[in-house]
């Protein structure tokens, strides 16, 4: 018997392989329904305007749960992003593997900041957001270190802001996490899913 009530399974409007993993772990048919929109200037809008971290993180997955909405009239739709803030700047996902090098160099004995973003949509109508924080430190890294991880790691540590997963090599990077595993991941569930039962969608 599962446990979405809705005839349709719910469309996740994303590429993230993890996101997906944890929507089917809880239980949830799910759709993956990825949007083309253009991010880097919507984030460059909501910075002119003077938004944080955690803001431009919850634009990102609104604007990707309404454009999938929009071609799915009647379906529920949740739209996720996360950003990764080291002081007041956002890194991105690496284009390479150098630069991935690069930024784990830049994170490395620092504190830096995810935001995972939420937003729950249908029939481009917002239903439900969240914005959910997790800090974590990285050690102090040699570049013997960085080689050892990126050699462990392989060439998928570029799918990943900050070039890490810490649900495999990437956690022996760090000496403290504050914060809820699945919104590191890049989707808080916990709130999703009060907000499913809300709904009456899950029991």
């Amino acid at each position: 018997m599962s446990l979405w009530r809705l005839p349709e399974p719910l469309l996740l409007a994303s590429r993230s392989s993890a996101r997906l993993a944890v929507l089917r772990g809880a239980g949830l048919p799910v759709e993956a329904r990825p949007v083309a929109i253009d991010e880097r200037a919507i984030e460059a809008e909501a910075r002119g305007t003077g938004a944080a971290p955690d803001d431009v993180a919850r634009v990102l997955a609104q604007a990707k749960a309404l454009a999938a909405s929009a071609l799915a009239p009647g379906r529920v739709v949740l739209g996720a992003d996360q950003t990764l803030a080291l002081g007041g700047d956002i890194l991105h996902k690496p284009p390479t593997l150098e630069a991935a090098r690069a930024q784990v160099r830049q994170l490395a004995g620092r504190t830096h900041v995810l935001h995972a973003a939420v937003a729950i949509v249908r029939d481009e109508e917002v239903l439900f957001e969240t914005v959910e924080t997790a800090q974590l430190t990285m050690r102090d890294l040699s570049d013997e270190a960085i080689e050892s991880y990126f050699a462990a790691a392989g060439p998928q540590v570029i799918e990943s802001v900050g070039a890490y997963q810490i649900e495999g090599p990437g956690l022996q990077l760090f000496e403290r996490i504050d914060g809820d595993h699945f919104t590191i991941l890049g989707l808080p569930i916990l709130p999703v899913l009060a907000c499913f039962r809300s709904e009456g969608w899950v029991p």
